[in-house]
């Protein structure tokens, strides 16, 4: 049992220095990751957004209510309070 587990151990540390190795050497990975080429218009179309958003206009502030349209808002807010079940 032991030597089973010895053993797996050995195989476990075996491919994961494999694989820190070749991330180091710089061989490109197998599998669905994305090539260097997608990575980088993906990085130039993030940035474009950010700038864009940086440069367009912020939301305009909603205008301040009147004191007579708050009193109302409050004493219509109090009469749907007072008609809902508990």
């Amino acid at each position: 049992m032991k030597a089973a587990i010895l053993v797996l151990a050995l195989v476990l540390a075996t491919g994961n220095a494999f694989a820190q190795r070749e991330r180091v050497e710089g061989k490109p990975r197998p599998g669905p990751g994305m090539s260097k080429d997608e990575r980088q218009r993906m990085r130039e179309d993030m940035r474009d957004v950010y700038r864009e958003r940086d440069r367009g206009a912020r939301p305009e502030r909603p205008r301040q209510m009147s004191p007579e349209e708050r009193e109302k808002l409050r004493r219509d807010i109090q009469n749907a309070n007072k008609d809902l079940k508990r």
